[in-house]
C-alpha cells in the first residue's frame, strides 16, 4: 500500500477528479483522509494499492501532479511502504 498526500482546490469537482483518476489508472483506494488548509484548499491523503502487478505508483504521483485543481504534492509526494518498481 502507498500513501499519496496532496493539496487540492476547494472548487467543485476537484475531489471527484482526483478519485476518478486514481480508479481509472487501476488503483484501489483503501483509506482517505481530508483536512482543511488555511488558504482555501484541502489536504488529502489517499492510501492506494495497485489492482495489478504492473501498476506503478510513481507514475500515478506524476499524473496527480498534473491534474487540474491540484495545487501541490507534499514533500513526501509518495510515501512508499512497499515500493512498486516501474518497468
Amino acid at each position: 500500500m502507498t500513501t499519496i498526500t496532496c493539496e487540492i482546490d476547494r472548487a467543485e469537482g476537484s475531489l471527484p477528479r482526483l478519485i476518478g483518476l486514481i480508479e481509472r489508472r487501476g488503483f484501489a483506494i483503501d483509506a482517505m483522509e481530508l483536512g482543511a488548509e488555511g488558504n482555501g484548499s484541502r489536504r488529502v491523503s489517499v492510501a492506494v494499492r495497485g489492482l495489478g502487478a504492473e501498476r506503478c505508483t510513481d507514475v500515478l504521483g506524476r499524473q496527480i501532479d498534473r491534474l487540474i485543481g491540484v495545487r501541490r504534492l507534499s514533500a513526501d509526494v509518495v510515501a512508499y511502504r512497499e515500493p512498486v518498481p516501474c518497468a
